[in-house]
């Protein structure tokens, strides 16, 4: 039988719990704020989202634009969003990926 009813083992996995939380907001606030490039067209086209996927900027080079063949730009444009979100993507598994992965079933009933 565990001394003291097993409240201090308690106690120290919600603490560790509220920590994990804690250092997974501070995580997602920091990735709200990094700006991710995406390119494409050999950079005739650049997309920038933050590390949480939102489009924030878009940079097309002149000589991108042919009136005849917007189909190819529009192509560029959305090659170029993917590539940023992608890198977004990355970077979310670099910050989040250490965070969550002790939650993988470690605490029953969270919704991690």
């Amino acid at each position: 039988m565990i001394p003291g009813g097993g409240q201090p083992n308690m106690q120290q996995l919600l603490q560790q719990a509220q920590k994990m939380q804690q250092d997974l907001a501070a995580a997602q606030e920091e990735l709200a704020r990094t700006p991710v490039e995406g390119t494409a067209g050999g950079g005739l086209v650049k997309a920038t989202v933050t590390g949480a996927g939102e489009l924030q900027s878009l940079v097309i080079d002149p000589k991108a634009v042919d009136p005849e063949d917007t189909e190819t730009l529009a192509d560029l444009v959305v090659a170029a969003v993917r590539d940023a979100n992608a890198a977004a993507q990355q970077l979310q598994q670099q910050k989040l990926g250490p965070l969550t992965a002790g939650l993988g079933g470690g605490l029953p009933g969270l919704p991690f």
